[in-house]
């Protein structure tokens, strides 16, 4: 199994580049695509509730089919899943996360003392859901089981029968576990393509969480939410946060909503652009010595430099290369990958931009000799 270390996703934020083929965004919305001042100077500065706002929840439950009441607003997505580990697992919990992920996904229970399972997925298999695998790790002590779909960073949703499947053997192996899917890119779709449902209705054992920042590209409102269909581990997480948070920004809130009320406007234009972008990224592989899993949704994918032609000093000089042309791609050991899998974000940057960073990156491309 792959070592899982630290990750210094950090850069993304902290240290910009030209070409940034890391991010797994799309492109930012300004403050002007939402809203004016005038209508923002009416928005009152106090506390909000630990629920979150209820126009807000009523359009997040429009498009999840769950009740307002079981939505609790959070501070990002990342709030979701500290809250959720912390009112379900005692130190020496157990966790179960599947592997390559989003690396709060394992280092928030880990940080709350739990111990966790890893289940990699395999870039040869299409990064499908190996229950064989998860059903071994699975037990009475397990307590979460953390999963994304579509995943980050690959892209790969996971079908309704195979969550069904997961839920079965959870329910069969660890039946005081719940099931975590993590559906922040699920609105991230191509071309036409219909946004596929949302798994909260699924069961009462399964929660799960989103936010504003990868599809809707407004990642500095801070606002995410989570969904849950027990009414006890709802009232269970809403203590949590008011005993840490308290509540979100008002101000983001009422913004959040005035994204959501205009969630065809912005999804429909960003679903064309990644759709052409995916396709002159398909197009681009085939004349690199590169292999790639095609995504499902979500603003990026995974690529692999092939063992046969690229040794491990290889894959540094790839790197290397990389970042003496102002180009930056997302390593696979910030998520528990090998580094000769990396992501490849293709929604963030302009079009004009996106070719040339493909160009610079084709540059790199440094096979063994």
């Amino acid at each position: 199994m792959t070592a899982f270390t630290p990750s210094p996703m950090s850069a993304l934020i902290d240290l910009p580049v030209r070409y940034d083929l890391a991010e797994s965004t799309c492109p930012p919305l300004n403050f002007g695509d939402i809203a004016d001042a005038a209508t923002l100077a009416a928005v009152p500065l106090g506390y909000g509730t630990s629920r979150g706002d209820a126009r807000l929840r009523a359009l997040i439950a429009e498009d999840t089919g769950v009740d307002a009441e079981q939505i609790l607003v959070t501070v990002g997505a990342i709030e979701a899943m500290f809250l959720l580990a912390q009112s379900t697992c005692a130190p020496d919990d157990r966790v179960l996360v599947a592997t390559p992920c989003f690396p709060p996904a394992r280092t928030v229970p880990e940080g709350l003392g739990a111990q966790v399972d890893l289940v990699p997925l395999s870039f040869d298999e299409g990064y499908r859901l190996p229950l064989d695998r998860i059903s071994a790790q699975l037990g009475p002590r397990t307590r979460l089981v953390s999963l994304a779909s579509p995943q980050n960073p690959s892209g790969v949703r996971f079908t309704e029968q195979e969550l069904g499947a997961l839920l079965a053997t959870v329910r069969e192996r660890a039946p005081d576990a719940v099931v975590l899917v993590d559906e922040t890119y699920r609105e991230s779709t191509y071309g036409d393509a219909v946004t596929p449902p949302s798994t909260a209705t699924l069961s009462t054992q399964l929660v799960t969480c989103s936010s504003l920042s990868k599809a809707h590209g407004a990642p500095g409102l801070r606002v995410g939410w989570l969904t849950t269909t027990n009414p006890a581990l709802y009232d269970q997480l809403r203590e949590a946060k008011f005993l840490t948070t308290i509540a979100c920004s008002t101000v983001d809130e009422f913004l959040a909503a005035q994204v959501l009320r205009q969630r065809t406007e912005i999804l429909v234009p960003r679903a064309k652009r990644l759709r052409e972008a995916l396709d002159e990224l398909l197009h681009w592989t085939r004349e690199q010595q590169v292999e790639l899993v095609l995504p499902d949704g979500g603003a990026m994918c995974c690529l692999r430099l092939p063992k046969d032609r690229f040794s491990d000093d290889a894959v540094r000089t790839f790197y290397a290369r990389l970042a003496a042309r102002e180009t930056r791609v997302a390593p696979g050991s910030w998520f528990g990958e090998h580094d000769r899998v990396f992501r490849l974000g293709f929604g963030h940057l302009p079009a004009s931009d996106f070719t040339a960073a493909l160009e610079r990156l084709a540059e790199a491309l440094v096979p063994s000799s």
